[in-house]
């Protein structure tokens, strides 16, 4: 029973950790770009970006996930999408809004005197981000980062809404034949994957300790 068990929820597993390493694959980019979007000196381009990221951010990630999957068949009659391409692009999308507001902190937390010596200096604009600014940044951003991929190992289990069958999921199938047993067994495998994030989110944070 052990060994069913096990295989079961690794399974499971297996799409939670899918579900988490696509989501990271494309939120952490168009999150920079958000972010950009956020701090245009253009007005209207910054506003629609706020305000779409104020929704994102305002609203729950499984009213999202449910408004994705079922809102085109609902609003325009188009057939029902993928339930894991679903939670994916949901996923991709609220987390990409969040992932913004870290860049444009860590941005933003660079003294301006820095980038302005850089240019003095005689390197160009693209030059003085990646060489002065970029490293600063991610010094920055790591602790709250951090915490973002956490919750979303965590989040993964919201998709059992749509039937995205991850390891909570699957421990939920264990319920109906009476077993509670494997619920705690769940935990013992958000666990390990969220200790081996926190080890080497403390390696990077120490790696990029030269910056005191």
């Amino acid at each position: 029973m052990l060994l069913s068990v096990t295989l079961t929820l690794l399974e499971g597993l297996a799409v939670t950790l899918e579900l988490f390493g696509l989501t990271l694959l494309f939120a952490l980019p168009l999150g920079l770009v958000i972010s950009f979007g956020s701090m245009s000196r253009c007005a209207p381009l910054r506003w629609v970006v706020k305000t779409i990221v104020w929704v994102v951010r305002g609203t729950p990630l499984m009213l999202q996930i449910m408004v994705v999957f079922f809102g085109p068949g609902l609003l325009f009659g188009l057939p029902l999408p993928q339930r894991f391409t679903a939670a994916v692009v949901t996923f991709v999308i609220n987390y990409s809004c969040y992932f913004s507001e870290i860049y444009r902190g860590g941005i933003q937390g660079v003294p301006v005197g820095q980038q302005e010596a850089g240019l003095v200096l005689g390197m160009t604009k693209s030059q003085v981000f990646f060489k002065v600014t970029l490293l600063q940044i991610i010094k920055r951003i790591v602790p709250p980062m951090g915490n973002e991929f956490i919750t979303l190992v965590k989040d993964t289990a919201l998709v059992r809404v749509i039937s995205v069958y991850e390891i909570t999921w699957m421990g939920e199938t264990y319920i109906r034949k009476g077993m509670i047993w494997p619920l705690f067994y769940i935990a013992v495998f958000y666990l390990a994957v969220n200790g081996i994030l926190t080890l080497l989110l403390g390696w990077l944070e120490k790696k990029m300790d030269y910056f005191k």
